[in-house]
């Protein structure tokens, strides 16, 4: 049996020097939101002639509109982001495109205003709070301890941590956006690191009832060691799942399956290396009081 947890501490390392950057980067930059939270048009069009490069496009409609950004899509489509447009708006820009590069075919249109946006950012912050509170309730109701509930939520915001900081450095430095997709994977990930650790977690409650001589930390690396290879084989089917997904779909679900592939392998290594070595962590401090 390998002794995982004699190496906890570096566990906890290798999560700070992910999770650091990450915070440094939310204070610095924050992230670069989409038209979801701060408002505006998207205009998604197909040119059925020609494929200009987005800084065509752009010096096109330099004059028309308050362009945000172009983004190629599948094909000949491209992606428009203005500030809030009107309709009558839309169509002129449609029109200087048609007489720029001949056909153009709208995919769609549609308008967010900012109070929807803040709106939209207000019951994403609430529903992360009201899972973690859940979670935190229902792990420490099935297994009759504080603890566990604690180190749960703690390892599923150590995977929400590193997803955000991931992601604010994107957008800085590739001026990758954060929409609604983003939020849909954040809540997907909270779920998903919570999975893993409630298996490590019913081992350790099994052990606990038959070895009672064992020692805590045994009892954990016990766990550990009989789930983990468990753990790894049902995460890489995600993977390469999630993989064939990134490499093969279309630009507009692209960050959204990558931000699932972070929290797929961030849940995977959290579950283990980071639940479990706190319940560890949690038990040295009260035995030392």
């Amino acid at each position: 049996m390998i002794n995982f947890m004699k190496l906890k501490y570096l566990y906890f390392a290798i999560s700070l020097a992910f999770i650091v950057p990450g915070i440094i980067s939310l204070g610095l930059y924050g992230f670069k939101s989409s038209i979801d939270f701060t408002g505006g048009s998207l205009l998604e069009i197909e040119l059925k002639q020609t494929k200009p490069t987005p800084a065509e496009i752009t010096q096109t409609l330099e004059t028309q509109a308050e362009l945000v950004s172009v983004t190629p899509a599948e094909g000949q489509r491209f992606v428009l982001k203005f500030k809030p447009l009107d309709r009558q708006q839309a169509l002129t820009i449609k029109e200087v495109l048609t007489k720029k590069y001949g056909e153009v075919t709208e995919i769609r249109f549609e308008t967010v205003g900012p109070t929807i946006g803040r709106e939209l950012l207000r019951k994403t912050l609430t529903a992360i709070v009201i899972a973690a509170i859940a979670i935190l309730i229902f792990v420490m109701k099935q297994f009759n301890q504080f603890k566990y509930g604690v180190c749960a939520v703690l390892a599923m915001f150590h995977d929400t941590i590193i997803l955000l900081g991931a992601f604010s450095l994107l957008g800085h430095f590739y001026g990758v956006e954060v929409d609604t997709l983003f939020v849909t994977a954040v809540l997907t990930i909270l779920s998903f690191s919570v999975h893993d650790t409630i298996v490590v977690y019913d081992r350790i409650r099994e052990s606990l009832k038959t070895n009672h001589k064992a020692g805590f930390t045994d009892i954990v690396n016990k766990a550990v060691n009989e789930t983990l290879a468990r753990s790894i084989n049902n995460s890489m089917t995600i993977i390469f799942m999630l993989l064939a997904l990134w490499l093969l779909g279309g630009e507009s679900i692209r960050w959204f399956v990558f931000a699932l592939l972070i929290g797929t392998i961030t849940g995977t290594y959290s579950s283990t290396f980071v639940a479990a070595p706190l319940l560890i962590l949690w038990e040295d401090l009260k035995n030392r009081k």
